[in-house]
């Protein structure tokens, strides 16, 4: 029973973040407008390039969505309500995220096209530079907890959300995680203004169809892992719990999707710089001070 409720709350969050996207993109709130896109590529012909690395090219849509599903499996939705609780529940979750790095590789290679190749070894970059401001900031998360447990993570705010707790490690997080999801305006390995649609670019029919989908749950895992992470999960009053996820999670996805548009693409090289040089020491502050705080601080 519960993998049914999980997989129709996958279902529905994902169709929830495609609409968002749908609006934030094109200003129009169409309830019915993912659908229509789904049939209407599945209604198009798969056109395969003339000489493309066959495996890599079939396989990354599907493993770009396999990963997204394994990053969101070991995240709560409400108490007793999760794929897989497992004891380093955190550290899986940016291990699953890893393989996101390989889906786009492998979808930039696959076709033999420029402009995909180029979008993959673009998120390579952009992976490199932001993958230690997932890490860290979820270290100082965990060390208030006591624990790599998701679940145990929630219980910890009980008194204070962590975004409260430790606002410079969601400010990080937030950041790093759009970067991980290539959301606006980290959209560079897709950069339609200059590449054409980048690592997806050389994908029709189901294919793209799977591709769009993996991005979708991909965001959806995102905005769940800051609910889960920095604001509380399902804990908040007079609602059931999976309805505060829920609630959060669809907060989350829309100040992703509609703010990061607001602000303008940066090149690759000023990302990287800023990870670099700005991100990853106060990541190390965030760090220090979260430390001190637990050291100091009763629990």
């Amino acid at each position: 029973m519960t993998g049914l409720v999980l997989a129709v709350a996958l279902g529905l969050g994902a169709y929830g973040v495609a609409v968002l996207e749908h609006w934030a993109s094109t200003g129009r709130f169409r309830v019915a407008g993912p659908a229509i896109s789904a049939l209407a590529l599945l209604g198009r012909e798969s056109i395969l390039p003339r000489k493309p690395d066959r495996l890599f090219f079939e396989t990354a849509p599907v493993l770009l969505l396999v990963a997204a599903v394994l990053s969101l499996a070991v995240l709560p939705l409400a108490p007793g309500l999760i794929a897989a609780d497992l004891a380093t529940g955190a550290l899986a979750f940016n291990a699953a995220l890893a393989y996101v790095l390989v889906a786009l590789i492998m979808a930039g290679w696959g076709p033999d096209g420029a402009y995909g190749m180029i979008g993959g070894w673009r998120f390579l970059g952009q992976l490199i530079a932001y993958a230690m401001l997932v890490v860290m900031p979820i270290t100082a998360v965990a060390m208030r907890a006591e624990s790599l447990s998701t679940v145990q993570i929630v219980a910890s705010q009980e008194g204070l959300w962590n975004i409260a707790y430790q606002p410079l490690g969601f400010a990080l997080f937030a950041l790093a995680g759009m970067a991980m999801a290539f959301a606006p305006p980290f959209d560079l390995p897709t950069a339609a203004g200059d590449l054409a649609g980048g690592v997806e670019a050389e994908y029709t029919g189901v294919r793209r169809l799977v591709f769009r989908l993996g991005r979708m749950v991909l965001i959806l895992s995102v905005a769940s892992a800051m609910t889960v992470f920095y604001l509380g999960g399902w804990l908040g009053p007079w609602l059931p719990g999976w309805a505060w996820s829920a609630a959060k999670i669809l907060a989350v996805a829309s100040a992703m999707l509609l703010g990061g548009r607001m602000v303008p693409r940066l090149r690759e090289a000023a990302l990287l710089e800023w990870s670099w040089k700005l991100g990853i020491p106060l990541a190390l502050a965030n760090i220090f001070i979260v430390g001190l705080i637990v050291l100091v601080v009763p629990t």
